[in-house]
């Protein structure tokens, strides 16, 4: 052992003897004094009286700043962490076994603290995760659910006209059958096939592939093959387009199929003979797409509800899967476009923007 460690006070067992040893030395000293002075007995008694109380005071500060206070902070600070409080750490700072303690302390704190703070975000995230499986199991039950309704109605067709074709005889009738089986089967296979593709954009089997079009021209030949070149149109179209080219960065497949069941939602819905308004403006680079028919209003409350997987209004006389909106959704979102619905005096209008970009004229 090093002379400085011997001579240095860093335990409180040296502490205690050195303060004991500087005590007894004193007093010794004190009485000694006291009786080599030639004065009267009682005063030299009085005098190492007062040289004793002195001492006891001296001892008593140096023992409470030794080894008292230190108790009593780390009994504070242990009280607080035992009711995990870890907001005031040991001021000890001493090199002894009390300021070793209080480190001590301090770090289990620290790491107390910082473990509870870990199982706080733990037990979060099991809270979100296990409130996720909730919603899936709920979602796929709903799924299922709508899906064993949305497949009784084709199965009873097909089943019914399967069993009128075994006893027909009338040829018309069984090619008339045939085809309704025809069409049922097909309305089946559209449906699985919308659902599959749903399903593939929400887990992200399916990625986007943006590129670069014109959109204005891009919406011309949409609705003019959904729209326009139609023979059964009941409706007055009206539209507003910009007249110049205005071009955008995003998967033209996916907004093809945002475009298909915007725009047929809007002509099944319009009233015979009503408007059917589609407008696509610019304002300071983004583009505003609005399709309005005029017809019967969304219930307020089943606005936000229509983009839900098999939603269907009661007032609509759309008799699809119930699926294109929520696709519509899925897309817009994963573009991180903004998207929505609201109900005019008279009609419907569903609408969404998507920001243009410049092209790059080579030089």
């Amino acid at each position: 052992m090093k002379l400085d460690e011997i001579f240095t006070l860093r335990t409180v067992r040296k502490k205690i003897l050195f303060v004991s040893k500087l005590a007894g030395i004193l007093l010794i000293l004190s009485y000694i004094l006291s009786t080599k002075l030639e004065i009267d007995t009682d005063v030299s008694f009085a005098i190492w009286f007062v040289f004793v109380i002195a001492i006891v005071l001296v001892v008593d500060f140096l023992m409470g700043h030794f080894i008292s206070r230190p108790v009593s902070k780390l009994n504070q600070t242990a009280r607080k962490m035992a009711k995990l409080d870890f907001s005031a750490p040991c001021t000890i700072t001493a090199n002894d076994e009390f300021g070793q303690l209080a480190a001590s302390l301090n770090t289990m704190a620290d790491n107390l603290q910082q473990a509870l703070a870990e199982l706080g975000a733990a037990n979060e995230q099991l809270e979100k995760d296990v409130e996720q499986e909730r919603r899936l199991l709920a979602e796929r039950k709903e799924l299922v659910d709508n899906l064993s309704h949305e497949m009784k109605t084709p199965l009873g067709i097909i089943r019914a006209y399967a069993e009128g074709l075994q006893d027909e005889t009338d040829e018309a009738k069984k090619q008339k059958y045939s085809a309704i089986i025809i069409a049922e089967t097909e309305r089946m296979g559209n449906l699985i096939t919308t659902l599959l593709d749903l399903s593939a954009l929400e887990t992200g089997v399916c990625p986007l592939a943006p590129e670069r079009f014109d959109f204005v021209e891009f919406l011309e030949t949409v609705a003019g093959r959904l729209l326009i070149d139609t023979p059964d149109a009941n409706y007055i179209l009206q539209y507003e387009l910009p007249e110049h080219s205005a071009y955008v960065d995003a998967d033209k497949a996916r907004m093809e199929q945002v475009l298909d069941n915007l725009l047929v939602n809007a002509k099944k819905n319009v009233r015979p003979g009503g408007i059917l308004k589609l407008s696509l403006t610019e304002q300071t680079g983004v583009l505003h797409f609005s399709i309005y028919n005029q017809g019967p209003v969304i219930p307020q409350e089943d606005l936000t509800k229509i983009w839900t997987k098999f939603y269907r209004d009661g007032n609509s006389k759309y008799s699809g899967s119930g699926l294109g909106l929520a696709i519509v959704a899925q897309i817009l979102s994963m573009q991180k476009l903004e998207y929505g619905v609201k109900n005019l005096s008279d009609g419907v209008q569903f609408y969404f923007s998507i920001p243009t970009i410049e092209l790059k004229t080579p030089k």
